[in-house]
């Protein structure tokens, strides 16, 4: 039986950033130790999806990590529509940090 190393589900990381925020999106992916015992990384648009070591067939499990990430809820595909709190204090934030008369990014 294959077992999992490492699991990671699609998602963006924010980085704030002088008067706003940039969105890196990280697709799913997943590290497992074949029967073999070798070591693959699957992710939903992976063309191997067999095992290098002894042929084992993953077509599936990319299959599902591809479905998953079809089906994300919207809040995962489209954080910034619901980030309204933290824009806010991000603009108080900036505003408060880069004054309008001397700031170098106005």
């Amino acid at each position: 039986m294959s077992r999992i190393i490492e699991r990671i589900e699609a998602h963006y990381d924010t980085v704030e950033v002088p008067f706003g925020r940039i969105y890196h999106w990280h697709q799913a992916h997943l590290t497992l130790e074949c029967d073999c015992g070798e070591t693959l990384t699957f992710s939903g648009t992976s063309a191997t999806v067999t095992c290098y070591g002894c042929g084992a067939d993953y077509g599936a499990l990319v299959h599902d990590i591809h479905y998953r990430e079809e089906h994300l809820r919207d809040e995962e595909v489209h954080p910034w529509y619901y980030d309204l709190q933290s824009q806010a204090d991000q603009h108080l934030q900036d505003e408060s940090t880069y004054p309008e008369e001397d700031s170098p990014w106005r």
